[in-house]
């Protein structure tokens, strides 16, 4: 689920060439110096989820350790940034579709628009019937793209020892340094959208309560996707800047397939593409069920209508979460390729979703440390694990989503009303997460009462609070 989440076929597809348009050959660098900070997050989710197994993950661990507000807004964000996405998703899901049979068909709007449609509604489904149904869907689609990276991967990494069709820039280790960035701006502007490459990694942690053993396997899932696809992220990247001339990178409409043909000559590039639209529709699953989660358990606490907090009685799965947000994103996919207008709002959309990253990972970087605060320095792996890699990846986190404001303006210089726009919904969309909060909060919900998390592995059983053991996700720890 995590490595579905994150997408790695879909974000080498999507992402590369603008990635080493803006950090040139310190491509490699830029996913380098982002995964690290990235992987103390997926510690700290890991160890949050230790202490408190929910489906709202950040939600509920930022709101206890921090501050209810800060938690509310956290949960807001990822239902934000993963309904933009989703919207975003289902169009090239459509596109990468038709492109196999025909690519001339891939630029008809209102076929591809149907044709991701019908994708978004079979995943939409498979999230209705229950986890088991999508964990299944996923192993299938999951294994047989990252199969087929690995099998490229191999290839290219051959080839490019051996200088066979290698057209691009010799390798260099340089590569993984800072001197081939353009001053500090130039770092943070590729560090934004290395960032975008990572996310959804963290959908392990909305599952928690749903998984076998979920205080712990939740969170170890999202640690190896990290690493599975930091090591997919880098091969690719370096096999793109060394099989592909600088002039192919930078004007290419299918740069996917390009390599893919550098490769495999002949049928690489349509095997890739097969893994990029399994990829592309196996994440726009894994972001539902994020949504899902998160509507699931802030219905369940009531800081939201209480429908969202029902299951079907079946499927065992938020039923009525799941139809609301199927059924708004489709109205926004359907609206956004309809009306030119609309379309422009919700690529600008897009282009915000890393201030919603950046905010609620920020947010858990900062809650570990805080909860786990008398552990910290209590052993090495404490103080490494728990304290300093977080810590690190919060900092990180929070200046992306501070220095992504003028960022926007330098990026489109000729253009100040699309920087407006980006900025005004990438925050103004966090800030509107304050009215339903509010509505709520004056309701006294126990959501916002504060309620401190409990952390320590060396916390006596006599001393745990038996309610927050869940029968269903921990069997062995609730008959002990």
């Amino acid at each position: 689920m995590a490595v579905a989440g994150s997408a790695p076929a879909y974000s080498i597809a999507a992402t590369t060439a603008l990635l080493i348009g803006a950090a040139g050959l310190a491509a490699p660098a830029a996913l380098l110096w982002c995964g690290i900070p990235m992987l103390g997050i997926a510690w700290a989710f890991a160890y949050l989820g230790r202490s408190d197994v929910n489906a709202g993950a950040s939600y509920s661990w930022v709101g206890r350790a921090l501050h209810p507000i800060l938690g509310y807004l956290s949960g807001w964000s990822l239902v934000i940034s993963a309904t933009i996405f989703m919207v975003a998703g289902a169009l090239p899901a459509g596109q990468y579709t038709v492109s196999l049979f025909d690519e001339k068909a891939a630029g008809n709007v209102w076929l591809v628009t149907g044709i991701g449609a019908i994708w978004f509604l079979v995943m939409a489904g498979c999230v209705l019937v229950g986890v088991t149904i999508t964990a299944l869907a996923q192993w299938i689609m999951s294994s047989i793209e990252v199969a087929i990276l690995v099998v490229f991967g191999v290839i290219a990494i051959i080839k490019a020892l051996s200088g066979a069709h290698t057209n691009g820039a010799a390798f260099s280790w340089d590569w993984f340094g800072f001197g081939h960035f353009s001053g500090m701006t130039g770092f943070i502007g590729a560090a934004l959208i290395a960032a975008f490459y990572y996310w959804g990694w963290d959908v392990s942690s909305n599952l928690n309560e749903e998984t076998t053993n979920g205080r712990k396997t939740a969170g170890i899932g999202g640690i190896i996707g990290v690493v599975i696809v930091f090591l997919l992220f880098e091969v690719f990247t370096i096999a793109t800047q060394v099989m592909l001339p600088e002039k192919t990178i930078e004007g290419s409409n299918n740069l996917i397939g390009d390599l893919g043909q550098a490769i495999i000559p002949g049928i690489g590039g349509k095997i890739l593409i097969v893994a990029v639209m399994l990829s592309t529709i196996a994440t726009l699953e894994t972001t539902l069920i994020q949504v899902t989660r998160s509507l699931f358990a802030m219905g369940r606490d009531h800081t939201l209508p209480a429908l969202f907090g029902t299951t079907h009685k079946k499927w065992k799965t938020p039923a009525f979460a799941t139809l609301v947000v199927t059924g708004v994103s489709l109205v926004l996919f359907i609206g956004s390729n309809a009306l030119g207008s609309v379309g422009d709002i919700l690529n600008a959309a897009i282009s915000s979703i890393g201030f919603q990253i950046a905010f609620y990972y920020a947010l858990a970087g900062i809650a570990v440390v805080v909860a786990y605060r008398r552990e910290i320095f209590k052993s090495v792996k404490n103080f490494l694990f728990i304290g300093l890699w977080p810590a690190i990846g919060a900092v990180f986190m929070a200046v992306v989503f501070v220095v992504s404001i003028p960022s926007q303006f330098e990026s489109n210089p000729k253009d100040p009303g699309t920087a407006w726009l980006i900025i005004i919904i990438g925050i103004g969309t966090i800030a509107i997460g304050l009215v339903p909060m509010a509505i709520y909060w004056r309701k006294g919900h126990k959501y916002f009462s504060r309620r401190p998390l409990e952390t320590g592995e060396e916390i006596p059983a006599a001393t745990v609070n038996v309610s927050v053991i869940d029968p269903r996700t921990d069997p062995e720890h609730f008959q002990k």
